[in-house]
This record gives structure tokens, sequence and C-alpha cells, in this order.
């Protein structure tokens, strides 16, 4: 987040930005003039909030709600979707924070697993599986780093980071240790993202981490609440501490990890305060990049050269700061192809007086920031964290969804253009480069005003409408689902053979119609979360894909044709897919009828 102090380059670091984006060709004259016509009418969406009939009450905790202290009371967590029990039906994994104060033994707020009844509730089975955790968790990722066919976690903390095992069982085991991935140092852990990053097969592990804020800093008075903004009296943002660098773990394939921070170039990037970590290989070279978003310090663009190593490459690409040369306090990020070209472009939210970036991919390795011509410079005043690239509408064209929320409580009443608890932001895609502002349009699910931090997506009830996920911080968790009819669809589950069984890094382009629309299954992003590993891909009024083409992490390619819409397709790497599309089409119209007689419990 921005540091209350005055927001400046300063003198040396000034000249240097601006002679190193000197250096970069004119990117700016060839980035997308999106003042096009012919853009569609906006759909009507209508998004409502149906967390509490699902089951979903816990309420979550980080901080003060009132005032705060010290910087670590005000990042809230994040929360992921994964099928632990492998029953086809997406689950849910809250994270939870705590207070300085604490709470008597017994009584903290906990981390809560919830289970998918497959009737549109939720069942709370935290206790069993042994995913009961405190302190003051941060960060979440998902992916199955030994390929058993279960979906272990990675929960990043202030504190210690934690890798919990899959059991299969329905139980987690702490495996932090076992693998050597346990710091005896306090450090403060944000995002982390499973990735193959040698394409062997097996899941690799990156870490992103903030500042180095100790334990005993959060009691040293001297430091408490001791900066202004907008002349109120707050606690002192990151600048002017010590950035922490990134981690990266290989996978030895026998259960354990082994720290190539430095052997691989993520370390050579020195200590930064970064939040959200995003792979995508976003040159199309076939191996997996990491972007990180990092606040009031350059954001991160690690390049995956291919022989084991990675260089950081964000100035050159354009991804460092804003269009103007400038820091920016970069929170939550997400890769999506907006234009449809086969290009990963990436959102990122930012501060409150601050717009959210959007930087569109050249092509050769250079990003623009197009964020004005885009459109999305309506919510100045929203301070954002979670983002995603989303189809709302299942037009074929994935919108922009964001969480917010501020980090001072102490600003609300004070006359402000800005609050503690603030509204969703919903940009929809309008086919032409640019996005409409649906924010206060869409239903009380987004117009509604919560501090909101983490964000994820996934079809709970595997009927072709994605809900979002949203953990708000001194509230229970949102459930959003819009109630209105939606184009057509599909629904692709991928499983690695050759390739890590989570199929992370595989990349999909679905063709339907005359257009085109690329996804890459991912691990992490966001804000500090995971989203289900299916791809959901909308075709609006277009009754069928032309071709799904599948690149999968270990280079090999299938491709399928004809495929009839509204249907969820499981394909497994190197099987016969022709034969397994057809079969899985019987099998999911029947599906489909099923769970659509019982939709109406999900405000269908």
């Amino acid at each position: 987040m921005k540091t209350p102090q005055k927001y400046v380059l300063g003198l040396v670091l000034g000249p240097v930005c601006w002679a190193a984006m000197a250096t970069i060709p004119a990117k700016r004259a060839r980035a997308l003039n999106p003042g096009q016509d012919g853009a569609p009418d906006p759909p009507q969406i209508h998004f409502v909030d149906i967390a509490q009939r699902a089951g979903l009450t816990a309420k979550v905790v980080y901080g003060g709600e009132h005032s705060r202290k010290y910087i670590i009371e005000s990042t809230g967590g994040g929360v992921a979707v994964l099928d632990y029990d492998n029953d086809g039906w997406p689950d849910i994994f809250l994270l939870n924070g705590t207070t300085l104060d604490g709470f008597p033994k017994g009584d903290e707020p906990t981390a809560h697993l919830y289970h998918n009844n497959h009737n549109g509730t939720f069942t709370d089975v935290t206790q069993n599986a042994g995913l009961k955790l405190t302190g003051w968790q941060q960060g979440v990722c998902a992916g199955d780093y030994d390929n058993d066919g279960w979906t272990d976690l990675f929960v990043t903390a202030w504190g210690h980071n934690i890798l919990l095992h899959n059991n299969g069982d329905g139980t987690f085991t702490d495996a932090t240790k076992r693998a050597g991935i346990w710091h005896d140092d306090w450090r403060w852990g944000t995002g982390c993202a499973f990735l193959d990053y040698d394409r062997d097969g097996r899941l690799d592990l990156f870490v992103a981490n903030y500042v180095d804020f100790p334990a005993r800093a959060a009691r040293n008075d001297t430091i408490a609440s001791a900066c202004d903004w907008m002349g109120v009296k707050v606690f002192c943002g990151p600048r002017g501490m010590k950035g922490s660098p990134a981690e990266l773990y290989r996978n030895d394939g026998d259960g354990t990890f082994t720290n190539v921070s430095g052997k691989a170039g993520i370390a050579a990037a020195g200590g930064h305060s970064c939040f959200s970590a995003l792979p995508g290989d976003f040159d199309d070279d076939g191996w997996p990049d990491v972007y990180v978003a990092c606040d009031s310090t350059a954001s991160l663009l690690f390049h995956n050269n291919g022989k084991g190593g990675f260089t950081e490459e964000g100035l050159s690409a354009g991804v460092a700061y804003n269009e103007d040369g400038k820091l920016q306090s970069g929170m939550g990020a997400d890769a999506g192809d907006y234009l449809g070209n086969g290009r990963l472009d990436i959102v990122k939210t930012n501060f409150s007086d601050d717009i959210p970036t959007l930087d569109l991919n050249n092509g050769d390795g250079t990003f623009s920031d197009v964020a004005v011509q885009a459109g999305l410079e309506s919510n100045l005043h929203r301070l954002g964290w979670g983002a995603l690239f989303t189809d709302v509408d299942d037009d074929g064209w994935p919108d922009i969804f964001l969480a917010n929320g501020h980090v001072y409580p102490e600003i609300d009443g004070k006359g402000l253009d800005t609050s503690f608890r603030e509204p969703r932001s919903l940009y929809w895609n309008e086919h032409n480069g640019r996005f409409k502002d649906l924010s206060m349009e869409s239903g009380p699910g987004v117009s509604a005003a919560y501090n909101s931090h983490g964000l994820a997506a996934a079809d709970f009830n595997n009927d072709g409408a994605t809900e979002l996920l949203v953990s708000n911080t001194f509230d229970a968790p949102s459930l959003l689902r819009d109630d209105r009819p939606r184009g057509n669809w599909l629904l692709l589950k991928l499983i690695g053979t050759r390739s890590n069984r989570s199929a992370i890094g595989a990349r999909v382009t679905v063709r339907a119609a005359g257009h085109e629309q690329t996804q890459e299954v991912r691990s992490g992003g966001s804000y500090i979360s995971q989203s289900d590993f299916r791809l959901h891909f909308g075709l609006g009024a277009a009754g069928q894909a032309d071709s799904i083409a599948i690149r999968w992490p270990s280079g090999g390619v299938q491709k399928i044709e004809n495929v009839a819409a509204n249907q969820i397709l499981t394909i497994r790497e190197g099987s016969g897919v022709g034969n397994s599309a057809r079969y899985l089409s019987q099998r999911f119209r029947k599906f489909t009828v099923r769970v659509q007689a019982s939709a109406a419990s999900w405000g269908r």
C-alpha cells in the first residue's frame, strides 16, 4: 500500500528510471487504439451474495476494526478453491488472521475448509481435516506437488509458511519441515504459486515476500501510528522498510524441495515489498515466467530463460512502473487474453488515488500500460486487492472484477472521498479494447461496501455459471452469483500425465464462431489467492467450440474439434481425446440437466 509520506520518486531514481524507459521501443505508439465504434450493448448483470444461505458464515479477522497501529494489521488474506476430495465439486479454503492483543486459547480465529455438498450449500470440515490454522495467515496456492492425484496447499504467513500435504482421506498433514521449506527465522510471506519452471513434470514453488517486519516490531510503540494520510494519523506504510527477496524451491521428486533462489536468478532481483505472484507464459515460448505485483517498489517480471534460470526484466518489459514511470502500490494481479489475440495481458490493483494498471502485451516481450485508454480510470478512490479476468456474461470476452477495501479504518467519518469499506469494481469488456464500468448497476453483490481482499472464481455447482468468492475482513466471506441468463459455455478440467498432474502451465485456446480466446491453468494470482484449476470459456451464442487446442507443459499438443457447448470436459494428456470428448459430451448433457434441476437453491 502507498505509504502516507509524500509520493515522489526521488532525485536519483527518477533520472535512472526515465533513462531506462527511453531505451524501450516506442511501445506506447504501438499500443492498441481502443477508440473503435461498434461496441455491443452491455448485458444485464445482477450479482447477489448467497454466502449466508450457502453456509459460509465464518468471520474473517485481521487487526483492529476501528484503528490500527501497524502495517501487519492491514493486508488481509487470501482464499482458495480446490477439489480436495476429488468428487468433481469445488470446495473452499478460507484463510484467517488475528489481532495484536490476541484471543483466549480456543477462541482464536482459524482457517476454514468448507466441503461442497452438491446442493448449493457447504459444510465446515475444518476440524476433521486438520486445518484449524491460527495466526497471521496471508496467501494460499494449490497444486499436486507429489503427483499422487490429490491437491495440496501452501499457506504463507507473517511468521512461518506452511506446506499442507493432502492425505487423500479428507485430511491434511503439515509437511513443511519434511519437505525442506521451513525457516527458523520470522518472515512475512505473501503471494505464492506452484509452477513447473524446468518442465520436468514436477511442481516447483515460488514464494513472494513483503518486508522485514520481525515479531518484535509489532511491540515497538515508537513506530505505531506514526504517519499521516490526508490529515489522519495512521500507521506507516512499507517505504523506509527493508524489502524481502522472493524465493524459488525446486521439486526434488521425493517429497522434498531445494531452495534454488540464488542459482535460478531469483535472488539477484534483491529485496522488494511484494504481494501477489502471477505465473504465466507471457512471451509464449513454452516456459512459465513469473510476474510479481509489488507495493511501493518496482513490480517484477522474471523471464524464464529455459535453462533452469530466470532474468528479472520488469523495467525493460515496461511493467515495473506505470506509464508515467512512477512507482505504484501494487496488490493483486491476474493475466488474461482480453483482446482475443492469444497474448496474456496483466491487470493489477493499486492503492487509493491511483487507477488499476492494465498492461497490454505487445507480443515482443514488452507491455504498454493502457488503463486510461481502456476506460479503467473511473474508480480513482478505491483501494484494490483481488483482481480477476472473468467472463461474467459468457460472451467469450473476459471482463475485469476487482475486490476493494481501504487499509485505514480511521478515515471513516472524516469527509474524505473514500471509506474503509468499499464497493467492488466490475468492468465489462466492450470487445474493442475498452471496458465499461458497471460497478454500481450490477446488483448488490458488486455495489455493497465491504473491506475485501482475497478473490477467487469457480463454477461451484457445475452448471456453467461462474461464481466469485471474496474474503471480507471483519465480515463473513461473500459468494457472488449472477442470476441473469448468460451465454453458452465450456468447462475444461485437464489432467497431466507427462506433465504435472495438476496441468499447471497448460495453455488452452478455444475457437468458436471465428473468435479465439486463450487461458492457462494457473496456481496463485488474484490477490494471494487460488481459483479453480478448471478453465471456464464463454461461447456467447455459439452452439459449439470449433476447436480446442491444448499445449501441455511437457510441450505436447492436443486438439479437439467440433465440441458441443454447455458441458464439462475432463481431458487427460495423451489420451484418446476424440472418443473421450464424445463420451463426455453425452455424459454431461445428462449431468447438466440434473444440476439445473437443483439450481434454484443457488439463486437461478
